[in-house]
Order: structure tokens, then sequence, then C-alpha cells
């Protein structure tokens, strides 16, 4: 059994952050089903799940030719009023038969899908991870930039955001823990400026709780990232230290106030946070941009205040 998933962030394409009410709206993309919302410790709504049947190769690192039918699972989400994502997963199974069965057995099972033939799960986790792309092969990643798409596109944002920045992907694999009692274990990797990949070993059986922890991991990196990309180019740049400062002011005003890991999860899936946090220190780094950051403002407060009156 395998479980893939992939996450999209990036900056809501509106000049304010949405009220909780609003984002409910943006997100009400299923008639007659529920946007789940939540107002603590930080604003937040997700859409309800969408499925989209697949039926295709799935990705081997070996080359080998493996197929899979079923659905996968896609939702929109925001947070903050800021930021919003994109999230596909879908679960790997087995199939009894050797043979591709009618819609309606696909569609029975949600979020599942099935291979034919033979399969090495290693195999296909390593083949999509690997950031170079395999043509005609499963694609999670599209499902999620058009859900993005189609968030973004809603006329209820104006589409002036307050600063200019990339969208990020998270690429994600679990596999079973061969011990039950074993803690879940990630190893996360930057392939490149947008793409990052987790691979995560995982003893217990709940998807939900683990897809909420890769998307929360893909929020905090796209903020961290972010952040120092905003860093760079108001810092380094020419200019005074008050015009450096005003460049800085939409990190102020947007993203030091989001930066809540792990505030949502389960209590289950914390030791990986507590792993990534031992090695990649993600806060420690997001801790330090924010001191440096209050540091300048202050030095610029400062020299405001020391200079004469004219």
């Amino acid at each position: 059994m395998l479980t893939l998933g992939e996450v999209h962030t990036g900056l809501l394409q509106n000049s304010t952050a949405l009220s909780l009410d609003h984002t409910t709206q943006l997100l009400d993309l299923l008639v007659g089903q529920r946007v789940r919302r939540s107002e603590r410790p930080i604003a937040y709504a997700v859409s309800p799940d969408q499925l989209t049947g697949v039926d295709c190769r799935l990705p081997t690192a070996s080359g080998r030719v493996t197929r899979g039918v079923g659905t996968v699972v896609s939702h929109a989400a925001v947070t903050g009023g800021h930021v919003v994502q994109g999230s596909t997963y879908t679960r790997l199974d087995r199939a009894a038969s050797n043979r591709r069965l009618i819609w309606s057995h696909y569609l029975s099972r949600p979020g599942r899908v099935e291979t034919i033939g033979k399969v090495d799960f290693s195999d296909v986790a390593q083949g999509f991870l690997s950031p170079a792309p395999q043509p005609q092969t499963l694609n999670l990643g599209a499902v999620s930039a058009r859900l993005m798409d189609v968030v973004q596109s809603s006329p209820r944002l104006d589409r002036r955001p307050p600063f200019r920045t990339k969208r990020t992907r998270l690429r994600w694999a679990i596999r079973p823990a061969p011990d039950a009692t074993a803690e879940p274990r990630g190893t996360f990797r930057v392939e490149s400026d947008t793409l990052r990949t987790l691979e995560l070993t995982a003893p217990h059986d709940d998807v939900s709780a683990l897809v909420e922890l890769c998307e929360d991991l893909a929020l905090h990196d796209w903020l961290l990232t972010t952040l120092l990309s905003l860093m760079e180019f108001s810092l380094t740049g020419p200019g005074t230290r008050a015009q450096k400062i005003d460049r800085l002011r939409p990190a102020i005003d947007c993203l030091l106030h989001l930066w809540m890991p792990a505030a949502r999860l389960d209590e289950s899936v914390l030791p990986v946070w507590r792993d990534l946090e031992h090695r990649p220190g993600f806060t420690r780094q997001w801790q330090t941009s924010v001191t440096r950051i209050r540091d300048q403002v202050t030095l610029s407060t400062i020299a405001l205040l020391e200079a004469p009156a004219r």
C-alpha cells in the first residue's frame, strides 16, 4: 500500500486578507457540500473534497510500465485570508482482478487507485518523487494546480496582491512502517526553487491526519521561502534604510502572524514535525529572519528619532 499526494501553495490574489465569511464563499465549490472552517488558532477554511477519475500509467524509477485506475481526492484551502493551497492525494492498492473494471467499482472506493499488473510500491514512490517529470503518468500536481487556478480566478478576488511571489509544490509519498508501534518519520528535500519532496513512513492508517501534516508542512515551507525571498529583495537592494523597511512592509503585514506550525495537527503525526525541526530547523530559521526584520525596523525608528528637525 502506498499513499501519494502533491500540495501547491501560493499567495491569494487579493489586496487584503479575506474575512472567514468571504473565504467560505470563495471555497464553496460544490453545490450542497459544506465548507469546513475554523477560527482558532488562525482563520482556516477548506473546500469540499472533489473526486477526479484517472486511468493512466504510474510513475516508476525503473521505467516499468504499471497501470493505475481509480479516483484521486482534491480540495482547496485558505489560511489567514492570505495563503491558498490546492491539495490532491490518493492511495494505491493492488487490484483483486488483473483487468479494468467498470467505473462504478472505482467510484465506490473514493480516493483509491488500483494497480493492474505487477507493481513495486517502492519503485512507484521513487518515480513519483523524482524531480524529473515523467510524461503520460499519474500527475497529481496538475489536479492541484487546476483547483488553485479555479480559486484564484474567482470574481470575488480583486487580483491586486500586496506582493509578487512564486507558488511552491510539495510532492509526498507515504509508505507503511514495518513496525506498528514506530513513530512516523520523514525525509524532506528541497529539489529546486519551487519543488520540495517528502518521503514518509508511518505505522497508522489515518490518511486524513497524514494529509493535513503534508499540507501544514507545505504551508510553512512556503511562508519561510517567501519571507527569505522578500528579505533578500528588500535588504540587499538599493535605497535608504527607510526605503528598505517600506519594501518589507508586505511581509510584516501579511506573513509574520501566520507562523503556527502543527497547530491543527493530530498528535499522532507530531513526531514528524519534531524530526523536521531537529534537522532543517524551520522554526529556528523563521525566528532568526523575524528577529532580523524587527532589528531593521528598530534601527530605522532610532534613525528617525535622532534625525535633526527641519
